[in-house]
């Protein structure tokens, strides 16, 4: 499962989906769930290079089986700090992101002048925007591991947006998040920093 290859991240995926299935069906009809997860995953992979090369996620089997029920949000930014390694397995660093490539949509949304916004394209009324969305770009995606010095080869892959996600959460600077104290704080549950 971890040697990188297409099966294995089909197959962490599909896990990923069958978990939320069951937990959905532990707790009955009507019941909804949100998935905080990171962009490769939550977004529909059938709209990115990741797809078009046999790869898919939860994103797309969420959208294949629950239609518009499912609305996927996708999160960007153009510049800020991150928390990520430089390699697997190498411990957590706090990292510059370089600004956006002017051939992306992290740049677009730059361009459009807001700091900050929540930008949903479902509505009738923004048809026009999704269309504008249509048009496949350069996305970048950092997660565990973020390589600045060879960001084009390492974060950025082709996508159309508008298929992708349902909205997105835009941030023009973000800021690394605070990492939990590593050692377990006393008197803490065992399951910590779960409160399971």
């Amino acid at each position: 499962m971890y040697r990188g290859a297409r099966e294995s991240w089909n197959l962490r995926d599909r896990h990923m989906f069958a978990t939320l299935q069951a937990l959905l069906a532990h707790r009955g009809r009507g019941t909804k769930g949100v998935v905080w997860a990171h962009n490769s995953h939550i977004g529909n992979a059938g709209a990115t290079a990741m797809g078009w090369a046999g790869e898919f996620n939860i994103g797309e089997l969420c959208r294949s089986s629950l239609g518009s029920d499912a609305v996927l949000i996708g999160f960007g930014t153009d510049r800020g700090t991150v928390a990520a390694a430089s390699d697997w397995d190498q411990p957590m660093e706090i990292k510059a992101v370089r600004p956006a490539r002017e051939d992306s949509y992290e740049y677009a949304f730059r361009k459009s002048g807001f700091a900050r916004s929540l930008t949903d394209w479902r509505a009738p009324r923004r048809r026009a925007l999704a269309e504008v969305l249509r048009e496949p770009m350069l996305e970048r995606a950092i997660g565990v591991v973020y390589r600045p010095e060879t960001e084009f080869l390492s974060h950025y892959f082709e996508a159309v947006m508008a298929e992708q996600f349902d909205a997105y959460v835009w941030f023009e600077e973000s800021r690394a998040v605070t990492p939990l104290a590593a050692a377990r704080p006393e008197g803490a549950p065992e399951t910590y920093p779960f409160g399971l």
